[in-house]
């Protein structure tokens, strides 16, 4: 039946008939990723259950079977809001300062990581490949390696690596940062974030660095790259010219009545800067009142991770100062910022971005971000608007069409508003054609295409004291998951 593509990450998106596909990024980069392979998706329901699952529960959906595992409670405080959430993701967006660290937050991510390899280790034949995805499971393969799995593993990285400095604040980061040295190969989405884990790679005892940026340890070999994950570049082309003439396209064009519109699309996120976008918003009515009753500054924003304090209290700051901008500016007529909270389906969003003369994606500190390649992708090509991109996301360094700012620097994001609104047609053709060229041959299916094809040319077997103790590691107790085994064995 030839090899099949497991893909592992903290949330499985199974799609339900009839339903619109979510505009997550994971969600289109894993199913490129599935295309035209055998494939298992296997990873968290997104349900919380007191009882522990026995076996993952299985979906058939065209050619790719959807494995998921509902968590416990307490699983998923410990596990999810608290060290994935509360420390690892602060840290890795160099929030030092925000992290909440408990113990019993490292045992739980732990735990559930050993939970994840036992069910899905159940299932794995020996050519199955393994790509697992993000923060939430960086233990995974030496999981696995210790149930005696020696099937090539991969791991993706899909928000920032931070300096070792900030890496190493992280209590116990060997036992979690330490474990990505079980993969085959480690992704990353810039070339400074791959070099900042090399540089905390070469600090851990009995690390030896190669060649091509490989690093040996226990006679494992671990491979590290730089892979920019990519959009389906020509598909939204072709759902933004579309939803250009859906009702709400229309709608959002006569609710403008002839203004400019400036689009912002985040999480409600610290790493995302809505608070010091919406200052230098502020700052650019301030300095140019010949702007005012012109332009509108449309910022949609889904809440994340509301239960989490520190998210609540940027929402009542997000909310306030608009508030304050509205008041200070506004006029019976006229609101300089409108604020919307609710999610939007792939297709609405690429009407709303076809629509809007400027884009301000201005993260403090971003793995990629793909509303920067969204936005270049809908646009026409005759009548391209205009992105204003934040040197800190990992986009920056392909899409130099942009205009690159700082977003902590509001007078100069404010002063990048001002020329995007201004600029001549014939510069805004000549930033968009390059970057939508790189963008069509950086798709999404290049970057999952590069990476497997990466992880097969570094795919080498441990060595004998790495069998041998993956051997006896693998003596522990095990769940007989067989049923499952034979459901999912016919993928």
């Amino acid at each position: 039946m030839g090899p099949r593509l497991i893909i592992v990450s903290n949330r499985v998106a199974v799609p339900e008939p009839g339903s619109h596909q979510p505009a997550g990024g994971l969600v289109v980069a894993v199913k490129a990723a599935l295309r035209n392979r055998t494939g298992v998706w296997f990873g968290w329901s997104g349900k919380i259950d007191e009882k522990e699952t026995t076996e993952p529960r299985i979906v058939q959906r065209n050619h790719i079977s959807y494995a998921v595992i509902d968590l416990s409670k307490n699983d998923f405080e410990e596990y999810y809001q608290g060290l994935a959430n509360r420390v690892l993701w602060p840290i890795l967006h160099y929030r030092v300062d925000l992290q909440e660290y408990s113990r019993a937050d490292h045992s739980g991510y732990i735990r559930v990581n050993r939970q994840f390899a036992d069910k899905l280790g159940a299932f794995i034949r020996d050519d199955d490949v393994i790509w697992v995805h993000d923060y939430h499971l960086m233990p995974l393969a030496r999981e696995l390696r210790a149930l005696g799995h020696l099937n090539p593993i991969g791991f993706f990285l899909h928000i920032p690596c931070a300096p070792l400095d900030i890496l190493r604040t992280l209590p116990h980061h060997d036992e979690i940062l330490g474990a990505l040295t079980y993969f085959d190969l480690v992704g990353f989405q810039t070339e400074n974030d791959r070099n900042n884990f090399a540089a905390y790679l070469r600090t851990i005892p009995g690390v030896r660095a190669g060649r091509a940026l490989t690093f040996e340890v226990d006679g494992r070999q671990t491979r590290i790259g730089a892979f920019p994950v990519g959009i389906e570049t020509a598909t939204y082309a072709r759902l933004a010219r579309n939803a250009a003439r859906s009702p709400l396209a229309k709608e959002i064009r006569e609710s403008l009545k002839g203004l400019h519109l400036v689009l912002g699309v985040d999480r409600l996120d610290y790493s995302k800067g809505i608070i010091q976008r919406i200052n230098a918003f502020d700052r650019f009515l301030e300095v140019n009142p010949e702007w005012r009753s012109r332009v509108t500054f449309l910022q949609i924003t889904p809440r994340s991770r509301s239960d989490i304090k520190d998210y609540a209290a940027i929402e009542n700051e997000v909310t306030t100062l608009i508030g304050r901008v509205n008041g200070r500016y506004g006029e019976a007529s006229w609101t300089p910022i409108r604020y919307v909270n609710r999610s939007h389906s792939r297709t609405a969003l690429s009407g709303i971005y076809r629509a809007a003369d400027v884009a301000l994606v201005t993260p403090l500190r971003d793995g990629m971000n793909l509303v920067a390649k969204e936005y270049v992708a809908a646009q026409e090509a005759e009548n391209p608007g205009v992105l204003i991109l934040s040197q800190f996301a990992g986009a920056a360094a392909e899409l130099d069409g942009a205009l690159i700012v700082n977003p902590h620097e509001s007078e100069a994001v404010a002063a990048a508003l001002k020329r995007a609104l201004e600029m001549p047609l014939a510069e805004r053709r000549e930033r968009h054609g390059p970057m939508l060229e790189h963008l069509l041959i950086h798709d999404v299916e290049h970057w999952a295409e590069s990476f497997l094809s990466a992880l097969a040319e570094t795919r080498q077997r441990p060595s004998l004291m790495s069998d041998l103790r993956a051997l006896l590691s693998s003596s522990r107790p095990r769940m007989d998951n067989r049923g499952t085994a034979d459901a999912i064995g016919q993928a």
